[in-house]
């Protein structure tokens, strides 16, 4: 029988399934359930959980855990995933592998589309440093 999980939950599930054996992050809403539940499921299997003390810090950590050949991930959300640019555009520019959640804040207040879109232009443009594109996949529920 099928089980129903929350979006977060089945996303962190679902890295974990992939092999993913590190997490390193800063709690941000609303990234934060899937920071809470790898903090006890990736110890459970033998992986290891980093609350970093900043954005700064986690994508740094994941930085370091995927150069040492080990599946990774980090989760944010818009300010967070800025703070993040530097080190993704490094990510990029050594060619290692790394996931990064960005659960997007719908809306912003402006009653604007273009720019309540800024976390998806980011994303797929480019957000950081160099010439790169990153590989950008978007769920929807529709």
């Amino acid at each position: 029988m099928a089980e129903m999980m929350k979006g977060n939950i089945a996303i962190a599930e679902a890295a974990v399934r992939a092999g993913v054996r590190l997490y390193a992050g800063y709690p941000i809403t609303p990234s934060s359930e899937i920071m809470e539940y790898l903090s006890w499921r990736l110890p459970e299997i033998g992986g290891a959980f980093v609350q970093a003390e900043s954005e700064l810090a986690g994508i740094n950590m994941v930085y370091g855990g995927s150069s040492c050949g080990v599946r990774v991930l980090t989760a944010s959300s818009g300010p967070g995933i800025s703070l993040k640019q530097e080190g993704i555009s490094v990510l990029s520019d050594e060619e290692l592998p790394a996931l990064v959640i960005n659960v997007v804040r719908y809306g912003n207040g402006l009653g604007t589309l273009f720019s309540s879109q800024c976390d998806y232009l980011r994303e797929t443009r480019g957000g950081g440093n160099g010439d790169y594109r990153c590989i950008v996949l978007c769920p929807s529920s529709i």
